[in-house]
């Protein structure tokens, strides 16, 4: 007996996999790396890739989905292409540590044009940010008009990306 068919026997029929943990198996993982690589990719490819009968994998994408696996399939566009073509790493440092100061930060650190990620980080800084801007010009408009009103700021420290050696939405799954 091998583990296909021990994993099978030990399903009631016609029950479906228990996605409430962390739990995939490998053919989950399959599908998952395939989505990672092109999520534009049909069913029909999708479920060849992975050995499976369309159906099987379209409820299999399904299920990931409602189970929180994929979060979302999105473009990824290219920032030269649309003008957006300087990251800007940015480390920010507040006056205060209170919940109300983080707090106020977060929700204004979203409106920030062109902000791609914010992390709240440990050590010499409270936050992250990268930013994608037009060129060193764009960057210090926005610097001078949106940054330095961020509020509770004590701290802005800037870093250009003068060249970007890896950049990538996947992860090893």
């Amino acid at each position: 007996m091998n583990a296909t068919t021990i994993r099978a026997s030990s399903r009631i029929a016609g029950e479906k996999p228990d996605f409430s943990g962390n739990e995939v198996d490998r053919v989950d993982r399959a599908i998952l790396r395939q989505l990672q690589r092109d999520a534009s990719i049909s069913n029909v490819a999708l479920a060849a890739k992975v050995n499976l009968s369309a159906p099987a994998c379209l409820r299999r994408v399904e299920r990931l989905k409602q189970a929180g696996f994929i979060s979302g399939i999105v473009a990824l566009l290219a920032p030269k292409k649309l003008n957006a073509g300087m990251l800007v790493m940015i480390g920010v440092v507040l006056d205060r540590s209170t919940p109300e100061s983080f707090a106020a930060f977060e929700k204004a650190a979203q409106k920030v044009s062109g902000c791609m990620e914010c992390h709240v980080v440990t050590g010499e800084f409270d936050y992250f940010m990268l930013i994608r801007t037009r060129d060193s010009e764009s960057f210090n408009k926005l610097h001078a008009e949106q940054l330095l009103y961020l509020p509770g700021v004590r701290q802005v420290r800037s870093f250009m990306v003068l060249k970007e050696i890896l950049s990538t939405t996947s992860f090893p799954v």
